[in-house]
């Protein structure tokens, strides 16, 4: 088969189509044949270095795909070879075939075709797991997400507001204070012009991906009782937090990452996936968001986009 490969880090141009081994599903994966894969931010800091893959995990980036079961590994029960699929990866989704998991498995929901679903998996389980399942934000809360129009922040706004809360996001221009809108999102800011602690008021659960560089007006930014999760690091790893305001807010920050966990909260989250977001996507209510195909062998050009921030919503690589 062929993959995306990775020969020393560098630019966009490292990336290269090269042929490579099949992967072989041991016990309890599957394999799937891709039909397309997302590009993520992660898949720019492996590229550069910066994010090795966990071990025993593929070298080739993509932390998602989209296609049908190929083959299945021993101990596998709820899936045919045949199955159209999308699923959480910790790595080698820019191929033409990736072992996977069953418990990381999801069905392509009902009216998404196969290729769609390649936007869902990554930003799903990441949004359930840190503003649903750590941050519990609740109907009637104030929701914040940084960088609405990423991936991340159209899933957010969308299922944010379809648990009924008021969702505030910052942007990065009209353009995509627009389009989030479009989505349900009651105010956009623009963080270019536009101090989000004055005009978003007291938030009860902030999504935070750049760290460092936000984390003092993110707390600012809280509510009391309110809860800040930081997802990313794109502005910086350290930072001082003023315990005493924390303390007055009886507020709490978490950290988290979903590449590197175990596979058994991994399958624990796309299981509530399933259950709570899936349904949301089939009645219409949640749609992926995808801003343009590529072919998998430009995948230098999809890292070109995306680290331009020109896009919204996903890129996707098609095979």
């Amino acid at each position: 088969m062929y993959a995306i490969t990775i020969q020393e880090p560098g630019g966009p141009d490292v990336l290269e189509w090269s042929e490579v081994p099949d992967p072989v599903p041991g016990p309890g994966e599957v394999v799937i044949e891709v039909a397309a894969s997302a590009v993520n931010r992660a898949d720019v800091m492996q590229r550069k270095g910066l994010y090795p893959p966990p071990p025993g995990t593929p070298p080739y980036p993509g932390l998602e795909a989209s296609g049908r079961v190929a083959e299945l590994g021993p101990d596998v029960t709820g899936w045919q070879v045949g199955d159209e699929v999308c699923a959480l990866l910790s790595g080698g989704g820019y191929a033409e075939r990736v072992a996977v998991p069953a418990g990381q498995l999801l069905p392509v929901p009902r009216g998404v075709d196969v290729v769609e679903a390649a936007a869902l998996p990554e930003v799903a389980c990441t949004v359930w797991s840190n503003v649903f399942m750590i941050a519990g934000l609740r109907e009637g809360e104030t929701f914040l997400v940084h960088g609405g129009g990423s991936g991340i922040g159209t899933m957010a706004i969308q299922l944010a507001k379809a648990r009924g809360a008021r969702v505030i996001c910052t942007v990065g221009s009209p353009e995509k204070a627009a389009r989030c809108r479009e989505l349900g999102a009651d105010l956009a800011i623009d963080y270019r012009t536009e101090d989000f602690v004055a005009r978003s008021g007291e938030v009860d659960v902030i999504l935070d991906h750049l760290g460092a560089a936000y984390l003092s007006r993110n707390i600012e930014a809280l509510a009391p009782g309110g809860r800040l999760v930081v997802i990313g690091l794109q502005g910086g790893a350290r930072a001082e937090i003023d315990l005493s305001l924390l303390l007055r807010k009886r507020a709490a920050v978490h950290a988290t990452s979903l590449r590197a966990r175990p596979l058994e909260e991994k399958a624990g989250i796309v299981a509530g996936v399933r259950a709570g977001v899936w349904p949301l996507i089939e009645a219409g209510r949640v749609r992926p968001v995808v801003d343009r195909a590529i072919p998998m062998p430009e995948a230098a050009q999809a890292h070109r986009v995306l680290e331009s921030s020109v896009h919204v919503g996903k890129i996707l690589l098609t095979v």
